[in-house]
C-alpha cells in the first residue's frame, strides 16, 4: 500500500469536508449547473453563490469574499490587478508564484522584485522579518501594492502583523498569497488574502477564495478585475468546493477534523526527532520538511528514492524534501514514515552537503526591460555558461512550486550566471543548461554586464 503524501489535502478524498462528500455521493452531473437566476455566480448579487459569499464574508469578518475557479492562481492576478493600474509598480517577493508575473504582462504593471532573507543549511528563502521590509519599503519609494507569501510552501510563517501594519503605515496595500494557509492574515489586517481550496483546506484543485476588508481596496476594482480573468460559466462543483473550504475554518467540526490531523502530524514529528531524522522547524503540522541536505542527500534523490517504494511527497527541493498530511493523514503514517525515512538514510545518507549559496540579488530591482517587451521579443536559446549580459526572455521555474529563479527582462550578470548554472546542478531533470534570452540584448558578457536596475544594496 502506498504513502501519498501530496497534495490536495483532502487526501484522495479521506480530508474532503463532509458537506463536499455528500454533494459527489448524488447522481453524477446533477450538481453540473448553469448560471441559474436561483443559483448566480461569483458576480451576480443574486442567487445561491451570492447569499454563500456573504453568508462566508460575515463568518470570516471580511468585507467581502468571491469564490474562485482557477485556483488560488487566478485570485492572485485579479487581486494584483484591483491594486495595480497600468504602468504602476508593485513589490513583489523573490518567492512569488509565477502567476503574478503573468498578472504584470496582462496588466502592464511594473513589478520590482524584492529579496529575501536565505537559509545556506537549507537553500530555502525565509520570510522577511519587520527590519528587512522597511529597509525594502524605503529602497522602493512610492508603490501601489506590497505582495506577501504567507505561509510558505514549507509552512514557515512570517508575522504578518507586524509587516502589514508597516505596509500601512507606508500607505502601501498589502494582498496576501496564503494559498498554503487558512485566512490568518485577515486578522492581521491585510486588505486582500487569496485562499486555496486544495492546498489548506478540504477542497477540490482549481477552487479558491479571493477575501476583502477594510477602505483601502474598491470592491468594483476586483470585481471588475475577476470579470475579466475569470470564466463566464464557473463550475457549480468548484464554487460549492470554494464554500466548503471556508465553512471548514469556521465551523466546530472543521476546526475539529483539522485538530485530529493535527495531532497525528504532532505525533509523526516527534517519532521523526527521536528516530534523529532532521525536520526543518515551521508553524505548520501538517507540513513535515525533511531536512535532506543534513542527511548528505539532494531532496530530488530522496523523493526518486521514495517515489520507487510508494512514499509520494509533494515538493523535492535541493536541500529538503516536503510532505503534506493533509486533513486525512493516511493510516499508519506515524510510524510508516519514519521506517522509511531510516530506510532512506541508510541508503543514500552519507556526509551533509555543503551550505547553499544565496542568489547574488540586490535588495530590490526592476528588471530592466518591460516584462511584457522582454517575453514577447524575439529570442535565443544560449548555454547557461554563456548568459552573462544576457536578458532573460523567459521566467527559470524548477517545479513544483513555479517560483522563478529568473524573470523575463532581467539581464543576466556574471554572479548571477554563475549562480544559475549551480542551480542547474542542483536541480538534475527540472532547470536545463540551456536559458532563452532576448535576441541581441548583449554579447558574451564582456560587454554589457550590467545589473537589472537596482534599487538599495545587495
Amino acid at each position: 500500500m502506498g504513502l501519498p503524501l501530496h497534495l490536495p489535502a483532502h487526501g484522495r478524498g479521506r480530508g474532503l469536508s463532509p458537506a463536499l462528500q455528500r454533494l459527489l455521493r448524488q447522481r453524477p452531473g446533477r450538481w453540473d449547473l448553469p448560471e441559474l437566476p436561483e443559483f448566480g455566480g461569483p458576480l451576480i448579487d443574486s442567487g445561491a453563490v451570492a447569499e454563500a459569499q456573504r453568508r462566508c464574508a460575515h463568518q470570516l469578518g471580511a468585507g467581502a469574499v468571491w469564490f474562485g475557479v482557477n485556483g488560488a492562481s487566478g485570485l492572485l492576478q485579479a487581486g494584483l490587478l484591483a491594486l495595480a493600474p497600468p504602468g504602476s509598480r508593485v513589490l513583489l517577493p523573490r518567492n512569488l508564484h509565477r502567476s503574478l508575473l503573468h498578472a504584470c504582462v496582462l496588466g502592464q504593471v511594473r513589478p520590482l522584485l524584492y529579496d529575501l532573507p536565505f537559509d545556506p543549511a537549507t537553500g530555502l528563502w525565509r520570510p522577511p522579518g519587520p527590519a528587512h521590509l522597511a529597509a525594502i519599503l524605503k529602497a522602493a519609494g512610492p508603490v501601489a501594492a506590497l505582495v506577501l507569501v504567507s505561509p510558505s510552501y514549507q509552512g514557515q510563517r512570517a508575522d504578518l502583523p507586524a509587516l502589514v501594519a508597516l505596509a500601512h503605515g507606508h500607505g502601501v496595500p498589502v494582498l496576501v498569497d496564503q494559498a498554503h494557509g487558512r485566512g490568518e492574515a485577515l486578522g492581521a489586517g491585510a486588505d486582500l488574502v487569496v485562499l486555496s481550496g486544495q492546498k489548506a483546506g478540504g477542497g477540490l484543485a482549481q477552487s479558491a477564495a479571493l477575501l476583502l476588508q477594510g477602505q483601502r481596496v474598491d470592491p468594483a476594482a476586483v470585481a471588475r478585475a475577476l470579470l475579466w480573468l475569470q470564466t463566464s460559466s464557473p463550475s457549480a462543483l468548484l464554487l460549492a468546493s470554494a464554500e466548503a473550504i471556508l465553512q471548514e475554518l469556521t465551523s466546530p467540526g472543521g476546526r475539529h477534523r483539522r485538530r485530529r490531523a493535527e495531532q497525528i502530524g504532532e505525533r509523526l514529528r516527534r517519532r521523526c526527532l527521536a528516530a534523529g531524522l532532521p525536520l526543518l522547524a515551521n508553524d505548520d503540522p501538517l507540513r513535515l520538511v525533511l531536512h535532506t541536505a543534513a542527511l548528505g542527500i539532494n531532496g530530488l534523490d530522496a523523493d526518486a528514492w521514495l517515489l520507487e517504494r510508494g512514499v509520494i511527497a509533494e515538493l523535492p527541493e535541493p536541500g529538503a524534501l516536503t510532505f503534506c498530511l493533509g486533513l486525512g493523514p493516511p493510516v499508519g503514517v506515524v510510524w510508516r514514515l519514519p521506517r522509511q525515512l531510516q530506510r532512506l538514510r541508510r541508503a543514500l545518507g552519507g556526509h551533509p552537503l555543503p551550505p547553499f549559496s544565496a542568489p547574488p540579488l540586490p535588495l530590490v530591482a526592476e528588471p530592466e526591460l518591460p516584462i511584457g517587451q522582454a517575453w514577447r521579443a524575439p529570442a535565443e536559446t544560449v548555454p547557461l555558461a554563456a548568459a552573462a549580459g544576457r536578458i532573460a526572455a523567459e521566467p527559470l521555474c524548477p517545479y513544483p512550486p513555479g517560483i522563478p529563479l529568473l524573470v523575463p527582462g532581467e539581464r543576466i550578470d556574471s554572479a548571477r550566471a554563475v549562480w544559475l548554472q549551480e542551480q542547474a546542478r542542483l536541480w538534475p531533470g527540472q532547470i536545463a543548461d540551456t536559458v532563452r534570452v532576448v535576441a541581441g540584448s548583449g554579447g558574451d558578457g564582456s560587454a554589457c554586464v550590467d545589473e537589472s536596475p537596482a534599487i538599495g544594496g545587495s
